[in-house]
């Protein structure tokens, strides 16, 4: 008995401990701030709102091209990056990637994607590079026509991001660019329809976003059905089940169903009256 208090009265001396130092841990981390330069790194979602297609950048080919001019009747998927970052750009393009290659939708056919480099000082040389290296791992025919990576001067990139939500800052102790990562779905009049934070992208939730998008110009009867079941969470970025439309689609498949299956039986009963009739 003895004993058995003593083992309970060590365990809770512990649970205390690990109380107390998950306390003082809390307490640490509160006290900490952010580096400050952080507090300018933000995407805030402008859903609806109005992209500037008015503004000039340059190709991978080193073309000068209007952002209207890359528009068509088609959603657009686009990105911000820059070319020389060392990281998580490159993680940005690799889920972009992934998620395409899972897409039956085809950039260039269904869609268009748009990667745009927020460093005024990187070149159309870099661009093409880039382009060159996803488009290969691609590898869908025809892609290259509607995957753009496109740089620009300073006054460009400003008022694309800062219409989009995108802020970011430059470092000079390193020399590069601290920012957050998503992607951006673009109406085909360039209206801001969907945010998908992170570097990994759900394959269903583009290809929901790329529907509603396109205002189901693309897509089968299953997205739209999708569409109705599934609902858009601007605060993560993902497409959430909504209960109550599941509960109304399967009710109205049930009643269908009983219906018909009621057809059938007093059809069937009509057929086997009129054949003993007959007889």
């Amino acid at each position: 008995m003895q004993k058995r208090t003593r083992f309970i009265f060590h365990i809770g001396l512990m649970c205390a401990f690990c109380a107390s130092a998950t306390t003082v841990a809390a307490q640490m981390l509160s006290s900490q701030t952010k580096p400050e330069f952080l507090n300018n790194v933000t995407i805030e979602q402008n859903l609806n709102g109005q992209t500037p297609l008015d503004l000039d950048f340059v190709n991978e080919k080193g073309e000068k091209v209007k952002l209207q001019e890359l528009f068509s009747d088609k959603p657009v998927v686009l990105s911000l990056v820059y070319y020389q970052c060392p990281m998580l750009c490159n993680m940005m393009l690799n889920g972009m990637l992934e998620s395409f290659n899972e897409l039956k939708f085809t950039t260039g056919d269904e869609f268009d994607a748009i990667t745009v480099s927020f460093d005024h000082r990187e070149t159309a040389e870099m661009a093409a590079q880039k382009k060159a290296s996803y488009i290969e791992q691609y590898g869908r025919q025809g892609a290259d026509k509607g995957w753009h990576f496109l740089t620009g001067d300073e006054e460009s990139i400003k008022k694309l991001a800062e219409a989009v939500g995108f802020a970011f800052t430059f470092i000079p102790e390193t020399g590069q660019f601290a920012h957050a990562s998503a992607i951006i779905l673009l109406t085909p009049q360039g209206r801001i329809s969907r945010y998908f934070y992170g570097v990994e992208y759900d394959p269903t939730d583009l290809r929901l976003g790329l529907v509603e998008a396109s205002q189901n110009k693309i897509g089968s009867p299953v997205d739209q059905l999708l569409l109705y079941c599934f609902h858009y969470d601007p605060t993560t970025g993902k497409y959430g089940m909504v209960i109550m439309n599941v509960i109304r689609v399967f009710g109205t498949a049930t009643v269908a169903l009983l219906i018909s299956f009621i057809i059938i039986m007093l059809r069937r009963e009509k057929r086997n009256k009129s054949q003993l009739a007959r007889t």
